[in-house]
């Protein structure tokens, strides 16, 4: 059996599709290349694979909607989109969608490699964290081995790579105001911090999740001027 990760590069275009499948093979990669969202749902059926590179722009069923299919599919699967250069409402739509990451077009091969590793790193790494096993955030539970959030009935719901780096910055230091560019630093996002709104529509996102009510958030606040703070139940 090929013990390599398997990388799905989801491209219209042949030639940048070849020379995609070409660089990441020779990074040791099993990379697969498939032209639209076709393709990527019947491969998915068989094998779910660790990273799917995903352009935006795809005939038919476009990336976004790929995306939020992958995503309901898997939580431990790994997206990366591919957006226009300029169009900062590609990667509004793309964070929101349930992406770890993006990358605008036009891209040097090693900046994506690198983008790849990090993202495969942080899904697959997870060191024993101190804060312990298990952190109540507002209405549910990290289970910081496990990477899941629990339902107080024993569900459990899968997180993103960002989403568990994230929360469990959060769990490491609670009540400790956090600056938004240092949560960007430190999650891994480096190259967003052009893009003012990234972290807010991580929070937005995690709150979804925690919160009893998102629109009046207790764990995870704005501290104006500063950025946010995970604040623990008190019982």
């Amino acid at each position: 059996m090929d013990k390599r990760q398997h990388i799905v590069v989801v491209e219209d275009e042949p030639a940048q599709r070849q020379l995609l499948l070409d660089y990441l093979s020779r990074q040791g990669f099993r990379v697969t290349g498939l032209e639209s969202g076709v393709g990527l749902r019947r491969l998915v059926e068989r094998e779910m694979p660790a990273l799917v590179l995903l352009d935006v722009n795809l005939p038919g069923e476009d990336g976004f909607a790929l995306a939020r299919w992958l995503r309901e599919k898997s939580g431990r699967v790994c997206i990366i989109m591919v957006t226009a250069a300029s169009d900062t409402i590609d990667r509004v739509v793309g964070l929101e969608t349930g992406a770890d990451d993006y990358i605008p077009k036009p891209f040097d091969p090693r900046e994506l490699l690198a983008r790849i590793k990090s993202v495969l790193r942080r899904a697959n790494g997870a060191v024993a964290p101190a804060a312990g096993p298990r952190v109540r955030m507002g209405r549910r539970i990290l289970d910081l081995e496990k990477r899941v959030l629990i339902e107080s009935d024993g569900r459990e719901e899968t997180l993103t790579a960002s989403e568990f780096d994230l929360l469990k910055v959060f769990a490491e230091n609670p009540n400790r105001p956090l600056a938004r560019d240092w949560l960007l630093e430190t999650v891994g996002h480096r190259e967003m911090e052009a893009f003012d709104r990234a972290m807010d529509l991580r929070i937005t996102r995690i709150r979804r999740k925690v919160e009893t009510d998102p629109a009046h958030p207790e764990a995870i606040r704005t501290v104006r001027g500063v950025g946010y703070m995970f604040v623990p139940p008190k019982d």
